[in-house]
């Protein structure tokens, strides 16, 4: 609706012009020579002025766009100043030739910078523009200058003489180009503010609209009739629009700083809006440190006034405290988020210090030690469990299953959400206190009793130890210590445990650092699972991998314990079954007890490969070998009658893995 209605403003002018032609009898002859003079004149300086205006913005930022418009007023200023010092009476007594071209010549280079204004120039043409404003200013004063005498002094040019009674025919045609100029400025100005909306916008907009239209009422050349009149007033128009469009965004802002920043090209409004975002990080930044009127040091900059630097100061305040309310919440979150399982204590205690005095300044924290809480000299008792207010400081307990456990120190800042939000830390950090103490104890505890990968998996989900289990292919490792009868009736009870210890402390390592789950120890013997409750690529070789590497292991325990031992008892010596097939993986047992294991054929022949392998060596089954591909040396052992298996097996003696 504002559209049609800005349209109908600009055709009713066209439509005066028009009834004004065609009904001679109502457009008569006036002149008044003062009149029109000094309208003439007090119209070209407010063309100066909004040049002027216009061209000191330019300067400040550097935008080739403001130059350009800024010498659609000037160009047309000078010109309108020429037309009106050749009013008849005032230098010539008749006026002059250049008193009927002299506006239409300057309407016509004005709209050759309305039309270069409304391109969108790139870095290169812009730079370009900006380079030769000098030049084109100069040319363009030079110009005006020559015009002005040839057109005022008597007798020098054509230009001088007294104006001709009939008609110039070619003035018509050579008004087409400006009228042209002026219509592609508009439409460019328009697109332009379809996609950066501008009140500033729009009266160039009107303005290059009027300029064209009061060319065509020039062309009738029908002077001080009322369609010659009206083409005055439509320049008058014109200017006058942005001016007062000038004057209401001064009256809006305060300030002439942006009044033309609107009209300004897309690198400079990204310029201007990077440099509003600078200056309002400086400004926070400056009330966060806690400096008075942080606005006024950036007034000399922006050209602020007092009242406008004293809101920008509160508005700052007010975006301060809202983002430093807004890191305090964030490492809020990033403190629950440092729980989780494995992090140790000290270790989540350091990375939450990190993060959170980024936010809440100079935090400490100090666990109890030796029944007290104390950091520095400042000793801290909770009798009631209420916060402690020491200066410009505030400690919060920290528990942990409702006994305390430390203190935390906390600096209170400018938000009325200080000790509300100190309060929420020092929950959030209790928890998590709390959680990394838990996690370790069961860490310990279930670790020293169950494989890495089970207790981790347990602890992240405590609903995967719920009976029952899944079919999967994995590759089973059984183990157990040939003589170890023999040696168990030879020595005591203790030295068994001893001679167990030191041989599962060698080889639970070898089967761990290759992936392996340990899921039972069954007096001298043990099973390990590769490939299962974690999936494992490359299983089948892992598994022989761990197998070369306990008989290592075992071999220097035995070697040492000799030459330790002055009797004659043999120490036993580890044999190891390897197979690879499909078995039945999950949680076996009870609803009260329940253990993970894997139960198969592929488990049962890993544990007969185990029974027929000599002391020291690997036995692995036909498809545990056919999965180690190249570089495998084996001793083939042949088809093997197995106990329990219907079916010849065959079997293989590792000796090298590379």
């Amino acid at each position: 609706m504002r559209g049609v209605v800005w349209a109908i403003h600009l055709v009713l002018p066209l439509l005066g012009l028009w009834l004004l032609l065609s009904q001679p009898d109502v457009n008569v002859f006036w002149q008044h020579n003062a009149g029109h003079f000094w309208m003439i004149i007090l119209v070209a300086g407010v063309n100066v002025v909004l040049g002027v205006l216009i061209s000191e913005a330019s300067r400040r930022r550097q935008d080739a766009r403001l130059f350009l418009v800024s010498m659609v007023f000037l160009s047309s200023a000078g010109f309108f100043f020429l037309h009106g010092l050749a009013t008849p009476k005032i230098i010539l007594p008749t006026g002059s030739v250049g008193f009927d071209l002299g506006q239409q010549v300057g309407l016509t280079i004005a709209s050759a910078f309305a039309f270069a204004s409304a391109l969108p120039l790139d870095a290169k043409a812009a730079k370009a523009v900006l380079g030769s404003q000098h030049f084109i200013r100069a040319v363009l004063l030079g110009f005006m200058i020559l015009w002005g005498l040839a057109s005022l002094i008597p007798g020098l040019t054509p230009l001088s003489e007294p104006p001709m009674v009939s008609p110039i025919d070619w003035l018509v045609w050579a008004s087409v180009p400006g009228l042209l100029l002026y219509a592609a400025a508009s439409v460019m100005m328009f697109l332009l503010h379809r996609r950066r909306p501008s009140a500033m916008l729009i009266s160039l907009i009107t303005a290059y609209a009027l300029l064209a239209e009061s060319m065509i009422a020039g062309m009738s050349q029908l002077n001080w009739h009322l369609s010659w009149w009206e083409w005055h007033i439509l320049l008058t128009l014109a200017f006058v629009f942005v001016a007062y469009s000038a004057y209401l965004q001064f009256r809006r802002e305060g300030s002439s700083a942006g009044l033309f920043d609107s009209v300004t090209l897309s690198a400079t409004v990204a310029r201007i809006r990077r440099d509003y975002d600078e200056a309002l990080e400086e400004l926070v930044e400056h009330v966060r440190r806690g400096e008075p009127l942080a606005a006024t040091r950036l007034s000399g900059k922006f050209r602020l006034n007092e009242s406008q630097a004293a809101v920008l100061d509160r508005a700052g305040e007010a975006l301060a405290n809202e983002r430093e309310l807004s890191e305090r919440l964030s490492a809020l979150v990033a403190v629950s988020a440092q729980t989780r399982i494995g992090l140790p204590e000290d270790q989540l205690l350091t990375t939450s210090l990190e993060r959170v005095r980024q936010a809440y300044g100079d935090v400490k924290i100090a666990l109890v030690a030796d029944g007290r809480t104390q950091i520095g000299s400042r000793d801290y008792q909770f009798a009631d469990g209420n916060p402690i207010k020491r200066d410009q400081l505030l400690a919060f307990p920290l528990t942990v299953k409702g006994n305390l456990a430390g203190v935390l120190e906390v600096p209170i800042g400018r938000t009325n959400q200080d000790e509300a939000l100190a309060a929420t830390l020092a929950g959030q950090l209790s928890i998590s206190l709390e959680n990394a103490r838990l996690y370790q104890e069961l860490h310990t505890l279930f670790h020293q009793y169950m494989s890495p990968d089970v207790a981790h998996a347990l602890l992240a989900d405590p609903g995967q130890a719920a009976l029952g289990g899944e079919l999967k292919e994995l590759t089973a490792l059984f183990a157990d210590l040939k003589g170890f009868t023999t040696f168990s009736e030879k020595v005591t009870p203790g030295e068994i445990v001893e001679m167990l210890n030191r041989y599962h402390t060698a080889a639970v390592p070898c089967i761990l650092n290759n992936g392996g789950t340990i899921v039972q120890f069954v007096g001298d013997a043990l099973l390990a699972l590769f490939n299962a409750p974690a999936t494992q690529t490359g299983h089948a070789r892992a598994a022989c991998r761990a197998a070369l590497e306990m008989q290592r292991a075992a071999s220097e325990v035995a070697e040492e314990m000799a030459w330790k031992r002055t009797d004659d008892v043999e120490w036993p010596t580890f044999r190891v079954g390897v197979n690879t097939g499909p078995a039945l993986v999950g949680n076996i047992g009870s609803p009260e007890l329940r253990g993970f294991n894997a139960m198969g054929d592929c488990v049962n022949v890993a544990a007969r490969l185990q029974a027929v392998a000599e002391p020291g060596t690997v036995v692995i089954g036909e498809t545990t070998y056919r999965q180690l591909g190249d570089g495998v040396s084996v001793n083939p052992l042949g088809q093997l009658n197995l106990k329990g298996k219907e079916e010849l097996v065959a079997a293989y003696v590792l000796t090298e893995l590379r």
